[in-house]
């Protein structure tokens, strides 16, 4: 792919997109993908959908794939926009070019799309199908300088995303981390001015790993689920901190690193001498410091990125988005382990969810959260894992601050068990008072695979869609057809079963005036 020459200042030529007038019968296609009372529906595309090379990966197939969604009612998809693609070239070297042309494939076909600012890398998780490194000129900095990496107390350096401890430290070819997230969230509003607020609906901020808030305290190099992880707190810029912070409350001896006794990525919590639940110092005041430091620290570097970001894209009419992790391992313990070396501050006698919510509430951002697949009773008992539990917890604390709340399933799963979970937590969940909560903003489904067209998966799914388009409801089983908001038109969907694969035919019917073209027939291979 041909690099974005720069301009005289040294960075690419930002030319916006081509003029791009999305008339009247548009508008009402993108009104119409609206449920009237359902809660809006998303699917996210493959983590590679934009290539390395940055390429728009399967293009024909991709398209298909989007008019059979749009066609049985999903309002739209989610896509990662890779900081180590886009500015891969150099720094302030930006390059937008598949990332365009997938909005404008979006836009076409009448659908919306969430966009997730990924400032870290993808590979480094559980269902990571890709890899994508940090932008490559970033990493040649932290070969020469390590600690602007997470590191925990063994000396491993974590290049998924770099340390919060250096968020206002010039290493980068004279700019600081918070910097380089600005430049790129300013030249992407400059590019994509023409959609925001209308193709492009919400932007979700990466804050951490994986996209979230949190330390990468279970990378999949070192962990194994369910472990407890490891805090990340090592890098010479982040012990700095907690020397300082140590001397403020008087306890120089606090500030030397993390507690001695937190065992390692993949102990159990009774294993340890600090998350132990009877005598653990996790419950002792220097537990009680070094725990609030290190979520503190996390809280304010989501807070000082979100700020940014409020700023450039707060009057575009797109909705702001942060995502937390769903760290339901050891929810039912008093420890709360997994969850405080991720940097939540969560335990049986403290809500660690309400500071967070505190911090979105000043941003005006969403929560995007995940596990809304999950029950309870299909965990191993032994990991003490609390998903009901967790979601429940987090949705309250997001409705006493008044943010609102979205959601994802934590794995793919295209059973119905799990989607009939996923619309229980849509629309009827409530609180341990038995007050009734806020129904979910929208839901993005993980995610868009061949798996997900085999014929009996997709009359599962569409069975799913529906169910969510009539507020929980369940349809017949037999049901395959969704609502056109406006026209109240139908539309079908047939799979067959060739020897050559899986192919998926959609016959389109009165909707081809709202999309400009013709009744069409597609089909996806897989």
């Amino acid at each position: 792919m041909r690099e974005e020459p720069p301009d005289g200042h040294g960075k690419a030529a930002s030319s916006p997109l081509p003029p791009h007038r999305i008339d009247e019968k548009l508008f009402t296609t993108l009104k119409a993908s609206r449920r009237v009372k359902g809660v809006p529906l998303y699917v996210m595309l493959p983590l590679d959908t934009v290539t390395v090379a940055n390429t728009l990966s399967h293009v024909k197939a991709l398209h298909a794939a989007l008019r059979a969604l749009r066609s049985v009612g999903v309002d739209g998809v989610m896509v990662d926009v890779w900081w180590g693609i886009v500015e891969a070239a150099g720094p302030t070297m930006y390059n937008w070019s598949a990332y365009k042309a997938l909005v404008r494939m979006v836009a076409s076909v009448g659908m919306r799309l969430q966009v997730v600012m990924s400032f870290h890398a993808c590979g480094c998780n559980v269902g990571d199908s890709c890899i994508v490194s940090l932008p490559p000129w970033v990493l040649s900095v932290a070969e020469d300088v390590p600690d602007v990496l997470y590191t925990d107390r063994h000396g491993n350096r974590n290049t998924e995303y770099l340390s919060l401890g250096v968020d206002e430290v010039d290493l980068f070819y004279g700019r600081t981390p918070l910097e380089m997230y600005r430049d790129m969230m300013k030249s992407f509003q400059e590019n994509f001015h023409e959609y925001l607020g209308t193709v492009i609906t919400e932007v979700e901020v990466s804050l951490g790993p994986a996209g979230e808030l949190r330390y990468p305290s279970y990378p999949r190099e070192f962990w194994r689920f369910p472990g407890i992880g490891e805090f990340q707190c090592y890098d010479k810029f982040m012990l700095a901190h907690l020397k300082a912070a140590a001397e403020r409350v008087g306890h120089p001896e606090w500030g030397h690193g993390g507690p001695h006794d937190a065992g390692d990525f993949n102990k159990w919590p009774e294993e340890t001498g600090f998350f132990n639940s009877n005598h653990g110092s996790w419950n002792t005041p220097y537990g009680h410091f070094f725990l609030k430091w290190y979520s503190d620290m996390l809280i304010e570097h989501g807070s000082r990125v979100l700020a940014l970001a409020a700023e450039i894209l707060g009057e575009t009419g797109t909705v702001l988005a942060a995502k937390l992790p769903g760290i339901h391992w050891w929810y039912k313990s008093r420890s709360h382990a997994a969850e405080l070396t991720a940097g939540i501050y969560n335990t049986q006698n403290r809500d660690g969810y309400k500071p967070v919510m505190r911090m979105l509430s000043k941003h005006g951002a969403l929560l995007n959260f995940t596990c809304a697949e999950m029950r309870d009773r299909e965990q191993p008992p032994e990991a003490l894992c609390g998903p009901e539990g967790l979601l429940m917890q987090v949705r309250q604390a997001a409705s006493e601050e008044s943010v609102a709340v979205a959601a994802e399933n934590a794995l793919m799963r295209l059973d119905r068990s799990a989607y009939d979970q996923i619309i229980k937590n849509s629309y009827h969940s409530y609180s341990p008072s038995g007050e009734r909560l806020p129904s979910l903003v929208s839901f993005t489904f993980l995610r868009m695979h061949e798996a997900l067209f085999e014929p009996e998966e997709w009359n599962n799914f569409v069975h799913f869609v529906t169910a969510m388009d009539a507020e929980g409801e369940h349809a017949p089983h037999s049901t395959t057809q969704s609502r056109d908001m406006k026209n109240e038109t139908a539309t079908e969907a047939e799979t067959r079963n060739k020897g050559d694969g899986v192919t998926i035919l959609y016959n389109k019917h009165n909707q081809q005036r709202e999309l400009g073209g013709a009744i069409w027939n597609s089909r996806i291979r897989v």
